[in-house]
């Protein structure tokens, strides 16, 4: 495992895989990537909301740091739709089960 650099690209995607499997040891072995480089890049998105480093420019950086958060904010409305959707199936689920089967 030699001293490499990583394309944002392979970054975003290897984060993404570990968020998928959940396992950031495994991810990181069959990419061939220390394990400590690859928690760095999972512990970067988690607190960023991306891999990939700011502009050095402030005004850059303000309309970088904005769009994250829009994507972010889209993205939580998206889950909480989905969320939302969830309890309503399992309160219809719940409530015919109760029709079927009274306690």
């Amino acid at each position: 495992m030699a001293n490499r650099k990583y394309s944002d690209e392979t970054k975003e995607q290897i984060v993404k895989e570990c968020r998928e499997i959940g396992n950031t040891a495994l991810v990181a072995r069959r990419h061939n990537i220390s394990k400590h480089t690859v928690y760095s890049w999972v512990k970067k998105a988690k607190e960023t909301g991306s891999v990939r480093s700011l502009p050095k420019d402030e005004k850059k950086q303000m309309k970088e740091i904005e769009n994250r958060l829009s994507k972010m904010s889209d993205e939580n409305d998206k889950l909480r739709k989905i969320v939302a959707e969830k309890e309503l199936e399992l309160a219809i689920l719940r409530e015919l089960r109760d029709k079927v089967n009274p306690r």
